[in-house]
């Protein structure tokens, strides 16, 4: 019901380690995992050391998309940074839906650094029984 929308995240994660921290513009990808409970897809985006107020997210027609930005901690003037490896800046990723969920009531909850949306199977997707009738007001024509 998902699909990949960024087969070049290893190549962009393999050049960032080689240009270093900072001089890299585009935005980095986010870590994932989506499945499938009951009737509905959870989705669920590590972001920790974001702030709720940081994350927006956008559906537009079947395209799923969530940026969120880490801001640099400001230390105060007696601070000298010895080593900086968590990344800030700018994170987003693209995901596109399926047509059988339903975009119109996606749920969204922040807790513990992890952005978890949950997307409902729309009705029409569901499984359904259909009953066979059995039309017994046919006429028999003997000849």
């Amino acid at each position: 019901m998902l699909m990949r929308t960024d087969p070049f995240r290893e190549l962009d994660r393999i050049a960032q380690q080689l240009v270093g921290p900072g001089t890299w513009s585009r935005p980095s990808a986010m870590a994932m995992d989506a499945y499938r409970e009951d009737d509905e897809y959870v989705v669920a985006f590590d972001l920790p050391g974001v702030s709720a107020e940081a994350i927006d997210i956008d559906v537009e027609r079947n395209m799923l998309t969530v940026k969120a930005e880490r801001r640099p901690v400001a230390p105060s003037e007696n601070v000298q940074m010895e080593l900086s490896e968590r990344p800030l800046g700018v994170f987003s990723r693209q995901i596109v839906l399926a047509d059988t969920l339903d975009t119109e009531r996606i749920k969204a909850d922040y807790d513990a650094g992890v952005l978890t949306l949950r997307i409902p199977i729309a009705e029409r997707a569901k499984p359904r029984k259909i009953s066979v009738g059995n039309d017994t007001s046919r006429k028999e024509i003997s000849g």
